[in-house]
């Protein structure tokens, strides 16, 4: 477990682009499993995630085309949440950062670690953009 002080500032970096934290199991499977578009962020203290996901998760959002709802959970704070998180997105591995697009309950776009490493914050964006065009 990664202490507050440190995790809350990156957690905050989502919430205040309108994100919703899920700290417990049964708030992922209400989340998940309802009607519409919904993106979940798998939250880490990683440099990827400083530097491609968070920002390109927030940067995917100013299109006219994006999830009816977005949330959050934060591997390494979060344990239980993220473990439930990563059930949803099976058949992918476990992966921080990470990002899922689910509608109406079923997982239709999913980023891994190895999609955002070494990416773009813009790049991340163009990607999530396309799904949200797809499926929202």
């Amino acid at each position: 477990m990664y202490p507050p002080e440190l995790t809350a500032p990156m957690a905050m970096d989502l919430v205040s682009a309108g994100f919703e934290e899920l700290k417990t199991p049964e708030q992922v499977d209400k989340a998940l499993s309802q009607p519409g578009t919904v993106l979940c962020v798998v939250n880490s203290v990683c440099g990827c995630a400083a530097g491609a996901a968070r920002p390109g998760a927030k940067h995917s959002l100013r299109g006219a085309k994006r999830p009816d709802k977005m949330v959050t959970v934060f591997a390494g704070v979060d344990t239980d949440a993220v473990i439930r998180a990563r059930q949803h997105f099976l058949p992918y591995p476990p992966s921080s950062p990470s990002m899922a697009l689910f509608k109406d309950g079923k997982l239709v776009h999913f980023l891994e670690r190895h999609h955002i490493e070494g990416r773009t914050a813009e790049m991340i964006a163009d990607n999530l953009a396309m799904a949200y065009e797809e499926f929202c």
